[in-house]
Formats: structure tokens, sequence, C-alpha cells
């Protein structure tokens, strides 16, 4: 959540950086009086409990006295009385005052531009071309049928439109890629991995700000008020939630996959053929608690980390500096990974990389210590896909798919399968 402290001494700034999100100026007005009414009120109270505090010591010397004491027990009940009222109103403006505060979103980094997904930046192309093909490249659906290793139709029998049954080889083609993107990050890269639960409590996407906007793609169990995880990301926020990190600790670095759940309820018929949009997925992600004045460095390493499985696989991306109004709630800023599929002739997102800054770190009462003894400060938290499975899998079907059907394998995972070099029909 946003610091008031920075809202109370930066207004216009935090209103200008908040509007390239689309967000209006009410709220941050609204916040600012009722944080100027409560410093009000928090002031009488004060008063009123030290003028209290006075009373006190006069009606001992008096009873000591054998004098009246009536008057002044009088005004000590009066005070009393005041100083419940205003902490009865000061306790109501903090809570309107942490509920506007809760659903604010992140500042955007200054360099962030303002818009929405169409203004997106293209900030590097891929060091690999699309590849041309002397023929016409065929969608993943139809090079999946073929081979037999995708079963959508039996997948919606068992859970209904949008989630997929894997077969075969397609079932061990999905396992390797997942071992494959664990082994670089935690082999090359330097990730500790996690097994994470696949549902998360409510305390959990509250620190994680996913609540706010991410509610309705989540898959929700009324009964024990669980989330299932839409994305390792909430659950790698809280792992050190209500903790104090000891020196020397980070950053620490944490790569972790899940299955990965979300209704896509605001994409309703879009892009639903295939593996481009579905219900369920499998993600590895790829999570820094860092110091603040390295997060931006970490973003970029972090970027290019989720880029080296793409590298590693000849898929051809591209890298995207998404506008303020396309980030997510909790970034700062984000970059987005996309790679080229020739069979649907569009690019396909596989990673998000954000900078989230100390946003997640307060809500989750997230801190460290620089040393002994030290004040202790919010880390900036950071996540990026490591990647993502489904459209990582079809990108590597319709770049890799032969003219007889049949599916090169690269050789980066041929050691996850095997040997294999080849899926054939």
């Amino acid at each position: 959540m946003l610091d008031i402290k920075l809202i109370r001494a930066e207004p216009e700034r935090v209103i200008e950086l908040l509007a390239r999100r689309g967000e209006s100026s009410h709220k941050i007005v609204e916040l600012l009086e009722i944080d100027e009414e409560r410093r009000r009120l928090m002031t009488q109270m004060e008063a009123a409990k030290a003028e209290q505090n006075r009373i006190g010591p006069r009606i001992a010397a008096a009873r000591r006295n054998n004098e009246d004491v009536e008057e002044l027990l009088r005004e000590s009940s009066a005070l009393k009385a005041i100083i419940q009222d205003l902490e009865a109103q000061v306790r109501a403006l903090e809570g309107r005052q942490d509920e506007i505060i809760s659903k604010l979103p992140n500042l955007p980094h200054e360099s962030v531009q303002a818009g929405g997904e169409e203004a997106a930046i293209v900030l590097r192309p891929s060091s690999y071309e699309p590849r041309t093909f002397d023929f016409t490249p065929k969608p993943h659906w139809d090079i999946a049928a073929g081979l037999g290793i995708l079963d959508p139709d039996r997948g919606a029998k068992i859970a209904g439109g949008g989630f997929i049954l894997y077969r075969g080889l397609g079932a061990r083609l999905e396992r390797a890629l997942i071992s494959f993107m664990l082994d670089l990050h935690t082999q090359k890269h330097g990730y500790t991995e996690l097994g994470l639960p696949y549902v998360l409590s409510r305390e959990s996407i509250t620190a994680s700000g996913h609540i706010v906007k991410f509610l309705p793609e989540m898959y929700h169990d009324s009964e024990s008020d669980l989330f299932f995880v839409p994305t390792a990301e909430p659950a790698l926020v809280n792992v050190h939630r209500e903790e104090l990190l000891e020196p020397g600790l980070l950053p620490l670095k944490y790569v972790a996959y899940t299955p990965c759940w979300r209704r896509e309820a605001g994409a309703a018929g879009k892009d639903t053929r295939g593996l481009q949009r579905v219900h369920q997925f499998d993600k590895v992600e790829i999570f820094q608690y860092a110091y603040p004045e390295a997060s931006y460095e970490a973003l970029e390493e972090m970027t290019r980390e989720a880029c080296a499985v793409l590298e590693a696989l000849g898929l051809p991306y591209r890298i995207l500096k998404l506008a303020a109004g396309d980030m997510s709630f909790s970034a700062a800023m984000t970059y987005d990974v996309e790679t080229w599929a020739p069979g649907v002739g569009k690019w396909l997102e596989v990673s998000s990389a954000s900078n989230c800054t100390d946003f997640q770190a307060r809500r989750a009462n997230v801190r460290f210590r620089r040393e002994a003894g030290a004040k202790p400060e919010f880390p900036h938290l950071l996540n990026a896909s490591g990647t993502a499975l489904a459209r990582v899998y079809a990108t590597l079907l319709e770049t890799y798919q032969q003219a007889d059907g049949s599916v090169t394998v690269p050789e980066a995972l041929r050691p996850y399968l095997g040997g294999l070099d080849v899926l054939r029909p």
C-alpha cells in the first residue's frame, strides 16, 4: 500500500502519477481531508489526556488535605467522556483512511508512460528472427491433434471449457518444460526452489493486493474461504509476511512451479482456441525480495532471466514496456515478454516481470534490517513469469513444426525427454 507520509508530503506528484493509471484525484483529496481531520482530533485528544493527567495529582492532594474533590471528579469524568468520544472519531477516520489507501494502486515509476494496452512500447526485438516456412504453418491445436498429444474435448468433459487434457508425449512435454525451467533458474540464475500450497487464504490475497482487482478472476472455495492460486506471486509475497528479515538475507531469490487457475472473466470469447487462453495452466514463477536501491536493476535481471528460457528454446520473442494503465494493481513498472506464434500469426505473452517496490511489503508487513540494531525498512518485491507454460508450449509446437506433421524438439529439452529429438504423429 502507499505510504500516507508520502501522500501528505507530495500530493500533487501522487495525483499526477495515479492519473497515468486512470485514477481520479478525488480519493487523494478525500484522504488528505480525512488525514487533516484525524490529526486535528488527535491534537485535541492529547490535550484532553494531558489535562486529565494534571487533574489526577490535584485530586490526590485534595483528598490528603480533606478538601472537597467533587468538582475535580466532575472535570475528570467530563474529560474521560471527551477522550472516549475523540478516540471513537479517530478510529472511524483511521478505518476510512485505511479503506481508501487499501484500494489505491501502486504509483508507476516516473518513466512509465500513461495510457492503456495500446500505449505499450516495444523496447527490444528478439535476437531470434521468426522462422520462415516453405509451407503454410498450422496453429498448435491442429499440430497437437495430428500428434495426439492434447485432448481439449475430454478436458472439457471433465471440467468444462478452457480446461485441457494432455496425453502421452503431450503430458511428458509439459513436465519436461517445467523441469527445464526450474533447473535453469536454480542452477544458472541462483534461485531457491519452493514447493508452495496451491490455495491462498483471504489474508494472503489481501496482503499481495490481488483481492482488489483480481478477485473476479479467481476460483474460490466458499466453505473454507480459500482461493486457488491465480499465479505463484501472491503466495511468494506471503512467505515472509509479518517477518523482520535479519541483516545479510537480502536479496532473497525464490522460484516455484504451480498450476494456476483463472476464470478469464474479462476475456469471454477471446482467443479461446487451443492454449491461448485457458482456465488452468502451469507456470514457473521467479520472485525477489530486494534492497530498495537495487530493485530496478533486479527487474532488468529478472526480465533477462525470463528471456533466457526462450533463448534456450530458440523461440523468437520481444519485450514490451507496459503503460501505467495496463499494469497490475501492485506494479510500479512492468515488462511483458511475448513469443511469436507463426501458426496463429500473433505475439503471445508468456512472461510479465514487475517491480512492486515497497507496495506489497507494506501490505504484508515484511521488513528487513541492513545491520544489527538498524531501523527496519521495507524491501522491494519483484515477480516474473519464468515462464507461463501453455503459450510457450503452443509457440514451441508452431515454431518447430515440420511439413509432415512432426515437431522437432529443441536441444535444451531433449535430456528431459530421454533424448527424444522429434515428436511424430
